[in-house]
């Protein structure tokens, strides 16, 4: 779990795996005199939400010293499919994928979210890691259980951690997405709270948490925050549409 800091931009994340590194970003600017401005708060790390691209690059940039020496970032084009890569080197341009996973140390794999949840995996030897990005597509679509067929390790040998994202409380969907769960395990309907004859509450990191068990990984860590309620923390797509991403960001040492 990450650890607690008063108006951070960088927070490191507690995993019980000593030769990897693990950091998640919020919206504080950076030593509290950050480089994006206006709605895009002051750590933005998205290149596609129309903010400053230098200003973003330069963000980016300063996540290296927060990363073990000589650390390259993985990003990805995010976009809500099931598309999981296996990276032994920097990919560049960045890949089109939802979830990464490698083995090469200093290659840091980022996820980045503004309501979505994002997981990080490693294995408890350290040596194998990933990154997912879990809006309702993807998780819907099986990212979680693609992501654990690629890896090397077995999913009992797994450790998870869960991001900050929307909670069940803040996070309304239709119909057709409770119906496309259900037809994935009509047990995933414990994790819906029906508020009209149309809407319901989803339990995004609920619904993750049922998933990985299922594939078989049995250590799971959940900070349990939401994106939506936490305006001076964090970016959150629902509550304000145009807006910056965090990230996730994962490396072997």
């Amino acid at each position: 779990m990450a650890k607690k800091a008063t108006k951070a931009s960088i927070e490191h994340i507690n995993l019980p795996v000593r030769s990897v590194q693990a950091i998640q970003t919020t919206k504080y600017p950076l030593n509290n005199g950050g480089i994006s401005r206006s709605c895009y708060g002051g750590f933005n790390l998205g290149l596609h939400v129309n903010d400053n691209k230098s200003e973003v690059e330069t963000n980016r940039l300063s996540l290296l010293k927060a990363l073990p020496e000589n650390s390259q970032i993985q990003w990805l084009e995010q976009t809500h499919s099931n598309s999981v890569i296996v990276a032994e080197n920097l990919i560049s341009p960045s890949p089109s994928a939802d979830a990464i996973i490698t083995r090469t140390p200093h290659l840091a794999l980022a996820i980045m979210t503004a309501d979505c949840l994002p997981i990080l995996l490693s294995n408890t030897k350290g040596n194998e890691i990933a990154a997912i990005h879990c809006g309702w597509r993807s998780t819907v679509n099986n990212i979680i259980s693609n992501t654990l067929d690629k890896m090397v390790s077995k999913p009992y040998e797994v450790v998870a951690w869960l991001g900050p994202c929307i909670s069940q409380h803040h996070f309304e969907v239709g119909e057709e997405v409770i119906k496309a769960f259900l037809s994935q395990d009509a047990r995933l309907a414990s994790f819906f709270i029906q508020n009209n004859a149309f809407k319901y509450q989803a339990d995004l990191p609920g619904i993750a948490t049922f998933l990985l068990k299922a594939a078989g990984v049995t250590s799971i860590i959940q900070t349990s925050q939401c994106t939506y309620s936490n305006n001076e923390k964090y970016y959150s797509y629902r509550r304000n549409k145009v807006t910056g991403r965090m990230a996730s960001l994962i490396c072997i040492k």
